[in-house]
C-alpha cells in the first residue's frame, strides 16, 4: 500500500491542502477585497479549500469542486454536506466553458493543482496528462534539450486563464513560484487582460513536506485595469510587498525598481558575445582528475595514459562560483568546432582514439538528440572561443553573482563545462577591463534585477546578453578603453595543436 500511495502522490501531485492553510489563503483573498459570485476548485481533493471558501465567501451563489479520485469525492461530500457541490471529473476532459457559463460570476478559480511535471508522468506511463502541444512555443534546440518539459499546473493555469478571459474573475492557486512566473510571462507576453497580480510566499516544507519554492498566486482576469506587474509578499500574513516583479522590454524582471534605475544599459552587445562552456554529457569518460603523484584517472576509477594533445585544464561551476582555480582536473576536447570530423583522431592521437573506442558504449549511449547524426564522440559548445587564453566567467547555477577571471594553466587555455558562461579575451588586460565592467555597481544591480534565485539555472546566456558592455563602459567613463579593445581586428583563437596555416 505504501508503494501505491507514493505513486499516487507522484502521479496526481497529491499534496492535500491542510484546512488551516486553506483558511489563511481565503483570509488573504478577503483582505484583498475579492468577492466572487461563484467559486470552482478544479482539483478539489478531499475538500479543504471548498470548506474554507464556503466559510469566507458566504455571498457566493455556488461553490463547486471537481475531483478525479472517486474516494476523495466521497470524502469531500461527507465533509461539506450542502455547503458545496462536488462532482467526479477529469480536469483534462471536463467542459469548463460550459461549467462557467452556468453562472454570471465573477468566478474565483481556487485550489492546489498537481505539483508534478509531464516528464515525471511520462516515466510513470500515467494517463493523467493533457493533450500534448507545444504551448510554451519552444523552438529548435530548446525543445530538443528538455526545455519543453513543463509542470502540469502550468498547463492547468493557462487553461484557467482562457476560461476567465470570457467570464472574468480571479485565479488563486497554491503553486511552485516558478510556475506562477511562467504563467505571468505567458500572459504578459500575449497582453492578456490581467490585473496587478500577487505572490504570497508559503513554506512548502512545513505544509506539504516538499522542498520547493511555493506561493499563493493571485491573478485578476478581465477585472479592472490591466497591469504587467506582480507584488511579492514574504508570507500570507504580510501587509506590504517586499518587491515587485514585472514584464519590461519584452522579458521578466525580478525587481522592477532596480531595473528601472539601470534600464539605459539594456542594449545589444555589438562586440562581446557570451558563450557557454563545453557540453559532452559523459563526465565519467570525458573528465579526468590528476592524483597527487601525477597519475590521471577517469570517473570510472580507471588510470589512463594517452597523448596530452586533447587534454585541457577544466573548471566547473563550483570552482568559478567560489573563485577557485585548480590544476588537477582536465577535459578531453575532441573537436575544435561543432561538427568537425573526429575520425581523423585515429591517426593524430591514436592512444586517445583507442581510449574513446574502449568507452564507446557510454559515449554512444548519450541520450540527447543533439548527438544524432553527428560525428562519433562529438561535443557541443565548442568553437574558436573555447581556446581563448583568457576568459571572464560566471556560473549559471549559483545564486551569487560572482564573475571570475580565468587564466591559462600549464601553457593551455582553461576550458569550462556547460554550466558556465564566459566572454573570451585576447589578453589579461582585456580580461581585467571586462571584469571592471561586470563588477561595477550598475552592472551588478541590473543583473540582480533580472535574476530569479529559485530558478534551476538563475543565470543564462540570454540574460547576460541583454546588458550592453559598451553602455556600461560609457556610464563608467571608460568608453575609450572599450573602443581600444573592440577596434582591434577580430581575434583568431587557435587550438594549441593548430597552426595558422591549418586554420
Amino acid at each position: 500500500m505504501a508503494g501505491r500511495k507514493e505513486r499516487n502522490v507522484w502521479q496526481f501531485g497529491d499534496f492535500q491542502t491542510p484546512l488551516d492553510l486553506a483558511r489563511d489563503v481565503c483570509a488573504v483573498l478577503t483582505r484583498r477585497g475579492i468577492s466572487p459570485g461563484a467559486i470552482v476548485e478544479p482539483t478539489c481533493g478531499q475538500g479543504a479549500f471548498l470548506q474554507a471558501a464556503a466559510e469566507h465567501f458566504t455571498a457566493a451563489r455556488q461553490v463547486l469542486g471537481v475531483e478525479i479520485n472517486a474516494a476523495y469525492v466521497m470524502d469531500a461530500r461527507l465533509r461539506l454536506g450542502n455547503a458545496a457541490r462536488v462532482e467526479q471529473g477529469d480536469f483534462f476532459s471536463v467542459d469548463w466553458d460550459a461549467v462557467l457559463a452556468g453562472d454570471p460570476g465573477p468566478w474565483l478559480v481556487l485550489g492546489n493543482p498537481p505539483w508534478v511535471t509531464n516528464a515525471e508522468l511520462g516515466l510513470l506511463k500515467s494517463t493523467n496528462l493533457p493533450t500534448k502541444s507545444n504551448f510554451q512555443g519552444h523552438k529548435g534546440l530548446e525543445a530538443l534539450t528538455g526545455k519543453a518539459n513543463f509542470d502540469i499546473s502550468e498547463w492547468m493555469l493557462l487553461n484557467q486563464l482562457e476560461w476567465l478571459r470570457g467570464h472574468a474573475g480571479w485565479i488563486a492557486m497554491l503553486v511552485k513560484t516558478s510556475v506562477a512566473r511562467k504563467l505571468l510571462r505567458q500572459a504578459w507576453r500575449r497582453a492578456d487582460p490581467v490585473g496587478r497580480a500577487a505572490i504570497y510566499k508559503i513554506d512548502a516544507m512545513q505544509h506539504f513536506g516538499a522542498a520547493v519554492e511555493a506561493c499563493l498566486f493571485i491573478l485578476p482576469v478581465a477585472m479592472g485595469a490591466s497591469s504587467q506587474d506582480c507584488d511579492v509578499f514574504a508570507s500570507l500574513q504580510a501587509a506590504e510587498p517586499e518587491s515587485t516583479i514585472g514584464f519590461h522590454d519584452g522579458f521578466l524582471v525580478s525587481d522592477v525598481q532596480s531595473y528601472a534605475r539601470h534600464r539605459d544599459l539594456i542594449a545589444t552587445n555589438a562586440h562581446y558575445v557570451w558563450r557557454s562552456g563545453v557540453k559532452h554529457d559523459c563526465s565519467k569518460v570525458m573528465e579526468l582528475a590528476e592524483t597527487a603523484d601525477g597519475r590521471l584517472t577517469n570517473g570510472l576509477g580507471e588510470q589512463v595514459h594517452f597523448e596530452p594533445d586533447l587534454l585541457f585544464p577544466l573548471l566547473k561551476s563550483s570552482d568559478v562560483a567560489k573563485g577557485r582555480t585548480r590544476a588537477d582536473r582536465f577535459m578531453i576536447v575532441t573537436q575544435k568546432q561543432i561538427g568537425e570530423d573526429t575520425a581523423l583522431l585515429a591517426d593524430t592521437v591514436p592512444k586517445t582514439w583507442r581510449y574513446l573506442l574502449a568507452h564507446a558504449d557510454k559515449l554512444d549511449a548519450r541520450g540527447s538528440v543533439i548527438y544524432r547524426g553527428k560525428p562519433r564522440f562529438s561535443i557541443f559548445g565548442v568553437g574558436a572561443y573555447t581556446f581563448a587564453p583568457w576568459k571572464v566567467a560566471i556560473s549559471g547555477f549559483y545564486k551569487s553573482l560572482n564573475f571570475m577571471k580565468v587564466e591559462p594553466m600549464k601553457g593551455k587555455p582553461v576550458v569550462l563545462d556547460d554550466t558556465l558562461y564566459f566572454l573570451p579575451c585576447r589578453e589579461e588586460a582585456e580580461a581585467d577591463f571586462i571584469m571592471a565592467l561586470v563588477r561595477s555597481t550598475s552592472y551588478m544591480e541590473l543583473l540582480g534585477a533580472m535574476v530569479f534565485n529559485d530558478e534551476k539555472r538563475p543565470i543564462t546566456a540570454e540574460l547576460l546578453k541583454r546588458i550592453s558592455l559598451e553602455q556600461v563602459a560609457d556610464k563608467l567613463g571608460k568608453i575609450e578603453q572599450y573602443h581600444a579593445f573592440t577596434r582591434q581586428p577580430p581575434p583568431t583563437y587557435l587550438h594549441p595543436k593548430q597552426t595558422a596555416a591549418q586554420s
